[in-house]
């Protein structure tokens, strides 16, 4: 199976948990998806008034700046694999 088809069914897999991750392992799935999706974080800051979960999600993706859409379906894949197993 090629590396974007791999990517699109652990997307889907992960709604295969029956437990939702800590907010930190949600948090960094998120960024890793975003990252292996669309790229760098483009996106303007939030607002300081902002909701703080959409600050969070923001800066786990900015964090994860430089890195390759490749490299990021390729963590995305083998972090979602472990979630799956923790919380199925």
């Amino acid at each position: 199976m090629a590396l974007q088809e791999d990517f699109e069914a652990a997307a889907e897999a992960v709604h295969q948990m029956t437990k939702r991750p800590s907010n930190e392992e949600f948090l960094k799935m998120y960024a890793m998806f975003k990252q292996a999706k669309f790229g760098d974080n483009d996106t303007p800051k939030p607002k300081m008034l902002a909701n703080i979960k959409d600050k969070k999600k923001w800066e786990f993706w900015m964090n994860l700046k430089g890195k390759s859409q490749e490299d990021a379906m390729k963590e995305y894949i083998e972090f979602t694999q472990g979630l799956i197993a923790k919380y199925t």
